[in-house]
């Protein structure tokens, strides 16, 4: 252990080491790519293809119009589809990445895969447009772009010789802290229903997409439903500080905040953002704590990679320049968070390494749904009869138990709820896809 290593041990964790808070972390990095990439492979050409409701084409002509070049376009909008789009490149990228989330959650985790994997999904994130524009993806960049340095260069087995650095084990951290931090800010600041308790009385209804539990937490009693934001306030606004703290308190915290997760991925299906969110708070664990909870094979296998590890000057500087890459532009996360006019999801460089974050700062008090219908009859008549497009995952017939589907997303179901509470003039693309159904 080198004498700065040993300096950070002492002052952040002492006697703790995170060989099994490593493993645990790629396993479920690798798994949100898994359903992102998934996602993608299924939704990619009926939304953006050449013939897709807004295709990418498009909008890389425009970005270069707009900006004057290509390069400029490849500076302020970097994707790798600059150097060549179409319907089967989208295909093979989505299922390419597919194969190699898989790799990352069976156990093999280098540098160079993750990094691959990384900048395959910004390419098509940034692509992406109204379909990607949701926070977690932007959330999944900065995450699986710490989750490279978590790992050696070449060498992606389980626990290889070098340990975790501890620099970007507190780095997990600070992701956690401004996620959870900026959602519960974001709430006190927006809709009033978050200060007199009684968003979650509308919440289970009005969500994106319930699930069948859902509606039972919807009838639940009025006071149960303040209780419950009560608790989010005090989980999103206090409890993430401890994550900061001693060992005992940051086991605490990381319980508490997976456990809130666990229990929004159950209330309903908010893609894969609660999976994803459960990455950073790992990091409040060590190899002591999650070794009760792993299989014994596991965990000799970390007792053994440490104590035959080989710590290197190179793997520190690496872990000191991610430190310094990353504190830089956080500081306008942090007077973004202390601002009046707190931004939500938003990004201050083109590759998205550090980002703001908050999730719900307005409830809606009513369910409205755009329905889309069809018929058969071949002339229009007032007798005619209409049959409504039924949607996998989206509400329509309220007869009809919601399914459940996360973490896996359906991209334009998400968009029809929000289109339904704005006019078809800030959602074009249903027009466009009204059209398709003709």
């Amino acid at each position: 252990m080198t004498n700065d290593e040993g300096i950070l041990e002492k002052l952040f964790a002492p006697g703790n080491s995170y060989w099994l808070t490593r493993f645990v972390i790629l396993r479920l990095v690798g798994f949100v790519y898994a359903v992102a990439f998934l996602v993608a492979a299924n939704q990619l050409i009926p939304l953006i293809g050449g013939h897709g409701l807004t295709p990418a084409t498009h909008f890389l002509n425009e970005v270069q119009t707009q900006l004057g070049s290509r390069s400029a376009g490849m500076l302020q909008v970097p994707t790798l589809f600059w150097f060549g789009i179409s319907d089967d490149a989208l295909s093979m990228f989505s299922w390419v990445g597919f194969a190699l989330s898989l790799i990352v959650l069976g156990g093999y985790a280098s540098a160079i895969l993750l990094a691959v994997l990384w900048a395959m999904y910004m390419s098509i994130v940034h692509i992406g447009q109204i379909w990607y524009g949701y926070g977690w993806e932007i959330q999944l960049l900065e995450t699986g772009f710490l989750s490279i340095f978590l790992c050696p260069l070449l060498d992606g087995r389980p626990f290889p010789k070098s340990r975790p650095p501890i620099l970007v084990i507190w780095l997990f951290r600070w992701l956690g802290f401004r996620i959870m931090f900026g959602a519960g800010l974001i709430k006190l600041r927006g809709d009033p229903c978050w200060r007199d308790l009684t968003c979650l009385y509308y919440h289970y209804e009005t969500q994106p997409i319930p699930n069948p539990i859902s509606r039972y937490l919807h009838f639940a009693p009025l006071w149960f439903h303040k209780f419950e934001v009560l608790w989010n306030h005090f989980v999103e606004l206090i409890v993430p500080w401890f994550s900061f703290g001693p060992r005992m308190a940051r086991h605490i915290a990381g319980v508490l905040l997976v456990t809130f997760q666990i229990f929004l991925i159950i209330s309903g299906n908010l893609s894969f953002l609660n999976y994803l969110t459960i990455i950073p708070f790992l990091a409040c664990f060590d190899d002591s704590f999650l070794g009760r909870f792993l299989p014994p094979s596991i965990v000799r296998r970390a007792q053994l990679a440490a104590q035959n590890s080989q710590p290197t000057r190179v793997n520190n500087g690496i872990a000191v320049a991610l430190t310094v890459m990353v504190i830089w532009p956080s500081i306008p996360t942090v007077f973004n968070l202390a601002s009046g006019r707190q931004l939500m999801n938003y990004s201050y460089d083109p590759l998205d390494l550090v980002n703001t974050y908050g999730a719900f700062g307005t409830i809606g008090r009513e369910r409205d749904e755009i329905v889309f219908e069809g018929t058969d009859d071949a002339l229009i008549t007032g007798d005619t009869k209409w049959k409504e497009y039924e949607f996998k995952a989206k509400p329509g017939d309220p007869n009809r138990r919601p399914p459940f589907v996360a973490p896996y997303q359906p991209r334009i179901d998400w968009q029809i709820w929000f289109a339904a509470m704005s006019s078809p003039s800030e959602y074009p693309w249903t027009l466009h896809f009204v059209w398709k159904l003709l």
